[in-house]
């Protein structure tokens, strides 16, 4: 601790760097861990949008041929018809798509934080704004799960 003109303690300016570094390494670590959660949230709504709308297809393909086909088709037709329809539902209400897009921009946005963290970590000195960048560079990445995108990430 130093002490100031005015006889009050504040951090030594070495105590003070360790303890910025301390805290940008804690936001290069949760970035790191939120962008590995957003890439598996992504695969997953990849698989759900696949699982639920692939059957579906499928399935109206097959109630429509299957309805056409003979008239005692039309029992089997019509419950094919509303397994489809479920499915089709199910995909809809989930919105698997916009999920895996909001996950794929979360990623991109952690990333850059968790990029910007190692750049600032390489710096022999560190102040209050870099801190405070990473700090604005998180809440982007908080938002971009509820943000609207017209381009769809990798």
């Amino acid at each position: 601790m130093a002490t100031t003109t005015d006889g009050s303690m504040r951090p030594a300016p070495a105590d003070s760097s360790r303890r910025l570094r301390g805290e940008i390494e804690r936001l290069r670590g949760e970035a790191e861990q939120q962008k590995a959660l957003a890439h598996r949230r992504a695969e997953f709504w990849t698989k759900v949008d696949i699982a639920l709308g692939f059957p579906a297809a499928l399935l109206a393909g097959i109630a429509g041929a299957a309805g056409l086909a003979a008239a005692d088709a039309r029992v089997p037709a019509a419950l094919l018809a509303l397994t489809s329809a479920g499915c089709a539902a199910g995909a809809g209400f989930l919105r698997g798509d916009h999920r895996r897009l909001a996950n794929k921009r979360a990623r991109r946005a952690w990333a850059a934080t968790e990029g910007m963290a190692c750049v600032k970590l390489t710096q022999e000195r560190l102040g209050p704004d870099d801190l405070s960048d990473l700090l604005a560079s998180r809440q982007v990445a908080l938002g971009a799960y509820d943000s609207e995108d017209s381009q769809p990430g990798p």
